[in-house]
């Protein structure tokens, strides 16, 4: 899979032809569901005109640049995670457009001329919902019309299940309420952070539960705090564990504020320091408590342990 870096004015090195593409259109945190749906599409109409089919997608979120909100923004999925799953989706390439504040100063006319007309799309594919252009003025029924018969479009109604429509809001929702089986749902897959095994305060060695204390990502989304079945990745192998994130309150100063992940895995000795590894959760099993003393939090940590082996064994069953 081919990855072209865009950047507004001086989008495109020179090349002698830019190929026909079939072009997947949006932001696609997460890669959920609904973006599947609108990727397949993309792909269907690839194949209909027996051409390559390429995803356009934006980079930072475009929150940073527009500055209409103060706090930090944590994705989904990651720029790198995006990439290797739109692979996994079979597109052929990827544009990633450098979201600045002269592109986003781009009418839907100069949006088009520039991104599509000039990548030679022959047919763009996007969700009811996508809008593009200064102040996101453009909307899908805009893209027909800027056409004028050089490209065909294609909109995706919207994903839903029995509850409300797929979508990358209502999973960050779920993630900070730790839901993750329905998170996994909604994604087609379990939700992954990826993070760097780093030194702890090595309490977990002392109580018989050595821990990997994963540093996350810059930008990663971090779950609520508690105790998760989860699998880990590292070195290409997948381990079940059991997963605290949270702030150790039964061993911190209540006024440091420092979030730590902590994976026990089972069965499992190697020493895996600066390591980069994939978390999968998979199940919040409680949130996280204060215990009087180290007996009653072993006492628990076990507890936690055999809920995790359980739940893991059963899922693999399915």
């Amino acid at each position: 899979m081919e990855v072209i870096h865009l950047k507004y004015p001086h989008q495109l090195q020179q090349r002698e032809s830019m190929q026909p593409y079939s072009l997947a259109l949006g932001f696609f945190d997460g890669v959920h569901l609904g973006h599947q749906a609108v990727i397949a599409t993309a792909k269907q109409e690839g194949d209909k005109r027996q051409i390559p089919t390429a995803v356009m997608t934006f980079d930072p979120h475009p929150s940073l640049v527009l500055g209409g909100r103060n706090e930090k923004v944590f994705y989904i999925t990651l720029l790198q995670q995006k990439l290797q799953l739109f692979e996994e989706q079979g597109v052929d390439a990827v544009f990633v457009v450098h979201f600045t504040s002269d592109f986003a100063k781009l009418s839907p006319g100069e949006f088009v001329d520039t991104f599509i007309r000039a990548l030679n799309i022959q047919h763009v594919t996007a969700g009811f919902d996508f809008s593009f252009g200064a102040f996101g003025k453009g909307t899908m029924e805009d893209m027909r019309t800027l056409s004028k018969g050089d490209y065909g479009v294609t909109v995706v109604d919207k994903k839903a299940d029995n509850v409300e429509k797929i979508s990358s809001t209502r999973i960050r929702k779920l993630l900070q309420e730790g839901d993750m089986e329905a998170a996994r749902i909604l994604l087609g897959r379990p939700f992954e952070i990826k993070g760097i095994v780093i030194h702890g305060d090595k309490r977990g060695r002392t109580i018989g539960f050595p821990t990997a204390n994963v540093q996350a990502l810059e930008g990663v989304f971090i779950p609520a705090s508690g105790v998760y079945a989860v699998r880990l990745n590292v070195q290409n192998n997948w381990y079940d564990g059991v997963c605290n994130v949270g702030y150790k309150p039964t061993f911190k100063d209540p006024n440091d504020k420092q979030l730590s992940i902590e994976v026990h895995i089972f069965n499992f000795e190697k020493n895996i320091y600066g390591e980069e590894v994939k978390v999968a959760w998979y199940k919040r099993i409680r949130s996280e408590q204060k215990f009087d003393g180290i007996e009653a939090l072993k006492t628990q940590i076990e507890q936690d342990k055999e809920q995790a082996i359980q739940y893991l064994k059963d899922l693999s069953a399915l």
